[in-house]
This record gives C-alpha cells, structure tokens and sequence, in this order.
C-alpha cells in the first residue's frame, strides 16, 4: 500500500496535492483496491462551486458504487477528462495519472484539517483492524 508523505487524506480515502491555492484530488491506493477494476467515472463541471464535505462524483467498480466527496471547499478549474474514457487509468496510477479534479481553493485554512500520511496509515490499519 502506497503512503506518499507529500499529500494529505481524508476519512473518506481522497488523497489531496496542494499546490498554492489550487489542490489536486483524487482516491487513494487503499481505495482503488478496495474498490476493485474501476468501470466507470462520473466527475463535475468544470467552474462548479463545491463545499467541503459534498460530493463531487461517483465512481463505479465491478464491485460497487461509491460517492466522492470533496475534502476542501473551492471551485473546479479543471476535471480528468480521459477517466471518462478510461477510468481504469485510477486502478493503475491513483497518485499521477488518476488524478480527478483541480480545486482552486476558497479556504485556506480547510487543508489542517486532513491527515498526513502516517495519520492516514494509522486509520487504514484501524479499518483492517491491525
């Protein structure tokens, strides 16, 4: 299972990329494998205001439907478009490739809320019960 120490997490399995003012959003590896082969992604439109906590799409695996939820409140400046083709680009590479939204950001202040990578891991191995 992948960790990078240079993004944040959620509860919710997201990984975020600050840059600046503009933060970059996708599902973590824990999430694409427990998901499974991952068939289908819906995203929003680009310009959308959205609110922490909200979601923001829907990804369809083989094994279920899951929501995605926005871990910091802005408006999307662009979304991953070619997962719309190939969503199985987030199996493959959940931290480059498989990025789904840019937010630019409306609350700074929002990003100390999420947890650092071995915050995170601890909350993995909760869930898996290690």
């Amino acid at each position: 299972m992948n960790f990078p120490e240079d993004l944040k997490y959620t509860t919710e399995h997201e990984w975020v990329r600050i840059e600046g003012d503009v933060a970059t959003v996708g599902i973590t590896d824990y999430a694409q494998e427990k998901l499974g082969d991952i068939v289908f992604v819906e995203l929003p439109e680009e310009e959308e205001t959205i609110d922490k906590g909200d979601t923001f799409g829907v990804v369809e695996s083989t094994k279920s439907v899951s929501d995605l939820y926005v871990p910091l409140t802005g408006s999307v400046i662009e979304t991953n478009d070619p997962l719309l083709d190939s969503p199985e680009i987030i199996n493959e590479d959940p931290y480059g490739e498989g990025w789904m939204i840019r937010l630019k950001l409306k609350n700074l202040q929002e990003v100390k809320e999420l947890l650092d990578a071995k915050a995170y891991q601890k909350l993995i191995e909760e869930e898996e019960g290690a």
